[in-house]
């Protein structure tokens, strides 16, 4: 794949969708550069929505010699040098830069027993650049502070193979299902807690609004648009879901039942948006 020059188009077009997460804006604006259809400049304010400071390290030795990177402390590399080391990571033949979101008993996708696995599980994201089934490159946020992003990265020595693949239509489905049983499960939780002070309905809308703040490229599909648009819904009731749970009066049983009817739902959120992101990623680097 040819390089994506340094300065394209500045400031692409953005739309009103939301990212979840600093790891699928990486995903979407990074392979969207890539494509061509965005500037550095573009992808750098996208993850600055999330902290406008991000330090970037080696997981070790080996990999700050592979990719230039500071080991053992973090740098005030920026953004620039994540695109950096993804724009080499691109390289070889076949390559695909894949989002993961591991939850409680939930590692697909991750590559079993490396330290970014760990820290990915740590999380709940990461991104992954290369070939699979060869060597690539694992990127992991972390929190150092309001302001400040920490990125990690890894030398994976071999990329899983995308075996639990979830398509578009799939997907889907699965989030009107979803949406149905969350929306049901939040009207549960208000009959059953009647004393809750708030609206329900305002805090799901305010949940979406904060989330909107971090924007996709427009050259992303219509369906996966529709698919991450329906997780973000899902995902804000089933935050405002826990917020309204009534645990102290709530007994342990009752307790168990709640999780087990937001668990899936959890887990039909993270399988979407990584169904999404990833296709989207996808179209990016093989266009």
């Amino acid at each position: 794949m040819p390089a994506a020059p340094l300065h394209t188009r500045r400031h692409a077009d953005i739309c009103s969708f939301i990212v979840t997460s600093p790891s699928a804006t990486l995903t979407v604006w990074a392979s969207s550069w890539l494509a061509g259809n965005s500037a550095p400049d573009d992808v750098i304010d996208a993850l600055h929505a999330w902290a406008p400071m991000h330090l970037a390290c080696a997981e070790d030795q080996d990999t700050a010699r592979r990719t230039g990177l500071p080991w053992p402390d973090p740098q005030d590399a920026g953004v620039t040098a994540l695109l950096q080391t993804m724009r080499r990571s691109v390289s070889q033949p076949e390559t695909e830069i894949r989002l993961v979101l591991p939850g409680p008993g939930d590692v697909r996708g991750l590559p079993a027993g490396t330290e970014f696995a760990s820290a990915a599980i740590g999380t709940g994201e990461g991104v992954l650049v290369g070939p699979p089934g060869r060597s690539g490159t694992g990127l992991v946020p972390h929190v150092e502070g309001p302001d400040v992003l920490r990125w990690t990265v890894s030398t994976i020595e071999r990329l899983p193979l995308d075996a639990h693949h979830t398509g578009l239509g799939e997907a889907e489905f699965t989030m009107r299902e979803a949406v149905r049983d969350a929306a049901a499960a939040l009207e549960a939780l208000h009959m059953l807690d009647s004393g809750f002070g708030a609206d329900p309905r305002a805090l799901i809308a305010d949940a979406l609004a904060k989330s909107a703040l971090h924007r996709y490229p427009t050259t992303i599909a219509p369906r996966a648009l529709r698919i991450l648009d329906s997780a973000d819904q899902v995902a804000a009731i089933l935050t405002v879901a826990e917020q309204m749970a009534p645990a102290r009066t709530v007994s342990a049983s009752g307790a168990a039942t709640l999780e087990d009817l937001l668990r899936p739902l959890r887990s039909a959120v993270r399988s979407a948006r990584t169904a999404a992101v990833n296709a989207c990623a996808r179209d990016g680097l093989t266009a």
